[in-house]
């Protein structure tokens, strides 16, 4: 891949953003009720929720609003909230870390499930244990997160008591005890994405099976799963490398659903709470970060996929 490759990459990423800001910004001020209304109460006078809104901002136009916000962000600003009266970074940063592990930790545990069992499953297809392999990846597409992250909680917490049933504890004050409040969460989390990986790294495997070279090397002494892992891993990651993007993103959003299920204080309980408040501010730069988070991935990964993939780089070099 080119610089002049990689700058426009960057510059669709910029132009991307710039767009979601405003889709986010317009998208916020359409939600239904009045943020100077929730604050007061219903016993408040139309002059006081008018007195509000001017304190507020909320009566000047939208356009100033969004471009007094976008140039905030630039700077790092995402604003104030309009409930706490507190700096919307400084209620995010904590909460940051914890999604951070929770969606890290899946994803790493999601591909340390999938690859193993997509590959058994590929390689025994015409067996009895490669179609129960491909029986699980099924069964596990079929069980919604929060059903499973329920039903460890009933099993691992409740009957058993091995693992605490929720809440988090910062990495940094004990490593041992943020270990045990996040297996439930992270394996919640996993199952679903784990089932959905195998299954491409299935049929990914299965197209490998079937190529000339794979049989050639095959012919000349090479086992099966020797020629797969010498020869046909950088055509499996290939295809695996665009789902693994598109699954983290999937893990953002189903990690707002897990940190319920688990009481832990990540954004997406922020993110629930800010709504319920109509604290606009505060959605704002949660849906912002969310976004930003899943466009830099697709980024990464188109970057990754141009070096992996050596007909890809030729197709840049020729351009």
């Amino acid at each position: 891949m080119t610089l002049r490759t990689v700058g426009l990459r960057l510059a669709g990423l910029v132009v991307s953003l710039l767009v979601a800001s405003l889709l986010i910004f317009l998208a916020t001020n359409a939600l239904p009720g009045d943020v100077a209304q929730v604050i007061l109460g219903t016993n408040a006078s139309p002059g006081e929720v008018e007195a509000l809104r001017q304190r507020l901002g909320l009566d000047r136009p939208l356009s100033v609003r969004y471009v007094e916000w976008v140039t905030g962000v630039v700077r790092g600003d995402f604003g104030t909230s309009m409930i706490t009266g507190r700096d919307v970074v400084s209620q995010i940063a904590p909460r940051l870390e914890v999604s951070l592990w929770l969606v890290g930790l899946a994803m790493v545990l999601a591909i340390l499930i999938s690859l193993p069992l997509g590959a058994f499953a590929a390689v025994r297809r015409r067996h009895a244990s490669g179609f129960v392999a491909s029986a699980i990846a099924q069964i596990g597409l079929s069980i919604p997160a929060f059903w499973a992250g329920i039903w460890l909680v009933v099993i691992f917490a409740v009957t058993l008591r091995w693992l605490p049933a929720g809440n988090y504890v910062s990495y940094w004050d004990s490593l041992g005890q943020w270990a045990l409040h996040l297996v439930l969460p992270v394996t919640a989390l996993a199952v679903v994405q784990a089932s959905i990986l195998a299954r491409y790294v299935r049929s990914a495997i299965i197209d490998v099976l079937g190529e000339d070279w794979f049989r050639t090397a095959r012919s000349v002494g090479w086992s099966t799963w020797g020629a797969l892992l010498r020869h046909g891993s950088r055509n499996v990651a290939i295809s695996l490398l665009t789902v693994i993007g598109l699954q983290l993103s999937t893990l953002l959003v189903g990690a707002i659903i897990i940190e319920q299920v688990f009481a832990l204080p990540g954004l997406g309980s922020r993110l629930l709470l800010a709504v319920g408040q109509r604290d606009l501010v505060v959605v704002q730069g949660i849906v912002l970060l969310l976004v930003w988070a899943v466009l830099v991935i697709n980024f990464v990964v188109d970057v990754i996929y141009q070096f992996v993939d050596p007909r890809l780089r030729r197709v840049g070099t020729n351009r």
